[in-house]
């Protein structure tokens, strides 16, 4: 046999450390994980033209009898049930402003109702007192009327425009003008209602999760919190992978890739089943660095920072990303400071309020914002008050 056959076959043979890699990365990229992954909805693996339809539909589905359990439930509630929230305490420790709006296309869906249901049975659970005080701001201004806002007046304080506050602002401006414009009146009128200590502004359609408070407190007891202006609670999940421009995520991807090599490649040593010739050397752990670093890109790094739900310690904090504002935290009196910042700002298509406030924490000296992982809501709004919406909405 010539030299240079020898010299070629001596890698591609099956007891080779190439070809046993090349084995496995076939294996696991093309067998396993699309076995596994192709009905994750935020995995590279999510057979889309099979499954999006369908469980849009069921998302759609599931949220409609939410809506409907949750009208029951406050049709049918006794005032003198939730007193409490309709009294609102003077400082408090915190204050959760839910920002409501007519919504034409969804009304049956009633998402105020389902999140003021959560957020009533949540904030009793933080021990003699419950974890926040609750008002809604109701910034409809057409003729007729909020009618999920109007249901709960008997249960919550609702704070609204006077007439002549309506028709100071009755000029006629573009729909992102407008909602920076609500959302600047209900932090405004949160703070001067209750003067709170800290201050969480909810759209509508965010629906708190079973830790929402108890992630709150922990956020708020870390040093972090004094010193900045904000803290988004919500990522659109689409966006969280860690092929990302944010520079965080690409250090948590090559972070997790070499701790998942380093513990796999000391493990061989005392339990290697298939017999793989790998070896704490440089060159495998780059290879399973770099094959770690796929998986979790390919399977969703979503999927992965669930596991943090175990305990509120382990969310993490990390440098805010630009889109969405469906639920944020104030510490402190920033909430005045984001007033006066979106005050001095024109929104527009392509620099709504979300866009203002990431350039404001980005170029004003001093200030910081934040975004925690997991998010500590669910976007619920298949249907938007201010924008158009699809036929058939879709996750996706």
């Amino acid at each position: 046999m010539p030299r240079w056959k020898g010299f070629l076959g001596q890698p591609l043979r099956w007891s080779s450390s190439v070809t046993r890699a090349l084995g496995l990365l076939v294996v696991t990229f093309c067998v396993v994980l699309p076995l596994c992954c192709h009905r994750l909805l935020y995995s590279c693996y999510f057979f889309r033209f099979m499954y999006l339809n369908s469980m849009s539909d069921e998302v759609l589905r599931e949220s409609l009898e939410r809506g409907q359990e949750a009208l029951h439930f406050w049709q049918n509630s006794s005032p003198l049930e939730s007193a409490r929230f309709s009294d609102v305490a003077q400082n408090p420790e915190l204050l959760v402003t839910v920002v409501t709006a007519r919504r034409n296309e969804a009304r049956d869906f009633h998402y105020l109702l389902q999140v003021m249901r959560q957020l009533s049975s949540t904030a009793g659970g933080c021990g003699g007192r419950r974890c926040a005080e609750v008002v809604l701001c109701d910034v409809e201004r057409g003729p007729q009327e909020n009618q999920d806002a109007k249901l709960l007046e008997a249960h919550f304080r609702v704070m609204r425009r006077s007439a002549r506050e309506q028709q100071a602002d009755g000029e006629q401006i573009n729909i992102f003008e407008r909602e920076k414009r609500d959302y600047v009146f209900c932090l405004r009128q949160g703070w001067e209602l209750a003067k709170p200590k800290n201050m969480i502004i909810l759209e509508d359609d965010a629906l708190p999760r079973q830790d929402f408070f108890r992630v709150v407190k922990d956020l708020l007891s870390r040093r972090f919190a004094l010193r900045t202006l904000y803290i988004k609670l919500y990522h659109p999940e689409r966006l969280q992978r860690y092929w990302n421009p944010e520079p965080y995520r690409l250090l948590e991807w090559v972070g997790l890739g070499l701790v998942a090599a380093t513990a796999l490649l000391l493990t061989v040593p005392y339990w290697n089943p298939c017999s793989f010739p790998f070896t704490l050397s440089a060159s495998h752990l780059l290879f399973f660095t770099l094959y770690f670093m796929a998986a979790a890109e390919l399977i969703g790094r979503h999927y992965l920072l669930e596991v943090r739900r175990m305990s509120p310690q382990l969310y993490a904090v990390s440098p805010a990303t630009e889109c969405c504002t469906p639920a944020m935290l104030f510490p402190g009196n920033a909430s005045l400071r984001v007033a006066d910042f979106l005050d001095a700002s024109f929104c527009y298509k392509g620099n709504a309020k979300d866009t203002v406030l990431y350039q404001i924490a980005r170029s004003t000296p001093g200030e910081r914002s934040h975004s925690v992982e997991p998010n500590l809501v669910t976007h619920i709004g298949a249907y938007s008050s201010v924008r158009p919406n699809p036929l058939r909405p879709k996750l996706l």
